[in-house]
């Protein structure tokens, strides 16, 4: 279940407002593309500014339109314990099939303090979840020992979205782990190491915009045959960096608005890419043929 393409989808709005008819299309771009798990009310699906009822909202239409098709793994973390809880409760009465939870941001706590936020979350919500390490987001890293420990004292971790950046820790974290732990690439450009070295598949961003293409590449991953993934790595790798250049979701929002998929509104404190960036994710959705 925790293994492939799995995409990271963004919130579409429309004139502030979720925009659940272009919801639904990108639903069924993904599904009918390849990709394996919807990840809803993450980092790029904009969580942060979405409040409670469209939180709510948001993963109860992904579970309804996605209809069993392919599981939902729904972002329900966040820097206060009580608040996880709840919304992990919400998204498991929804249907999803397993939550998303990101280290505790802000706050800083400490590997003790990590440890106890998850088994408290595990013991109050009674659903699987994936744990995402993300330090650039939230500020610290959680270590492979830590997560290790987690997962001994916790039969409901079932993967680890690993975007720390550090192969060498990945590797660390994929020898203390047992198997029914799966690591996921939490970062596009590093999703052929991380599976070299034990991963099983990526939450994806690019996914948006290329659900086919990044299907097809994490399945040569999988299946060893790294020459040919290397070849799509490199193909793809112009615009994965493309849609970093300013803070994400922003720049894949733009390109999905090029593409004509939906609007490219995000909320603020982020505001639209600049004219400059835009013009650089319009060459690089031509070059990697896009867009014509």
């Amino acid at each position: 279940m925790y293994t492939g393409s799995m995409v990271a989808i963004v919130t579409p709005f429309k004139d502030g407002k979720v925009d659940e008819a272009s919801l639904k299309k990108l639903i069924d771009f993904q599904i009918e593309n390849g990709t394996k798990v919807l990840v809803p009310c993450g980092t790029t699906g904009e969580s942060a500014t979405l409040s409670v009822a469209e939180h709510h909202r948001v993963i109860d239409l992904v579970v309804q339109l996605t209809a069993g098709r392919v599981p939902v793994i729904a972002g329900t973390g966040s820097n206060n314990t009580a608040e996880a809880i709840e919304l992990t409760k919400a998204a498991r009465a929804a249907g999803a099939t397993a939550s998303l939870q990101i280290t505790p941001y802000y706050n800083k706590p400490t590997q003790e303090g990590v440890y106890q936020h998850f088994i408290k979350l595990a013991e109050s919500a009674d659903f699987p979840m994936v744990l995402y390490n993300i330090q650039g987001r939230t500020g610290i890293n959680v270590l492979p020992e830590t997560i290790a420990r987690i997962a001994k004292d916790c039969p409901l971790l079932v993967a680890v979205k690993e975007a720390s950046g550090n192969l060498e820790q990945i590797s660390r974290l994929h020898s203390l782990l047992d198997e029914k732990v799966a690591i996921i690439s939490g970062d596009d450009a590093l999703t052929l190491p991380i599976i070299a070295v034990g991963g099983k598949g990526v939450i994806s961003v690019i996914a948006n915009i290329a659900p086919r293409q990044t299907a097809d590449f994490v399945a040569d991953c999988l299946a060893g045959k790294f020459s040919e993934a290397l070849t799509r790595h490199e193909t793809m790798l112009p615009m994965v960096k493309a849609l970093f250049l300013e803070s994400n979701p922003t720049p894949v929002k733009a390109a999905m608005e090029l593409m004509g998929l939906c609007s490219a509104e995000v909320r603020l404190p982020l505001v639209g890419v600049a004219e400059e960036t835009r013009e650089k994710i319009r060459i690089a959705l031509q070059q990697f043929g896009l867009l014509s």
